[in-house]
């Protein structure tokens, strides 16, 4: 999913830095063991949160990568 960085009628002047990388865009993988994701990325010292299950019924896992970018792990729940 890409997104614009601004809202229509709401870039700035110049570019505020915070949103050159990463902020904006999200990958979604299917990943049909979420929890199994989850215990990798905090046995190898990642700070991620448990992952949730969405109201439309796809148990998620997000983490955001070094250069910024929303990461997802979803499968039906």
């Amino acid at each position: 999913m890409l997104n614009t960085a601004y809202d229509h009628g709401e870039r700035p002047p110049a570019r505020d830095p915070k949103r050159v990388f990463g902020l904006g865009v999200g990958l979604y993988f299917g990943c049909p063991d979420v929890d199994a994701a989850y215990e990798h990325l905090r046995q190898h010292g990642v700070d991620v949160k448990p992952p949730k299950i969405a109201s439309y019924g796809m148990k998620q896992l997000y983490v955001r990568d070094p250069d910024g970018y929303t990461l997802c792990f979803q499968w039906t729940a």
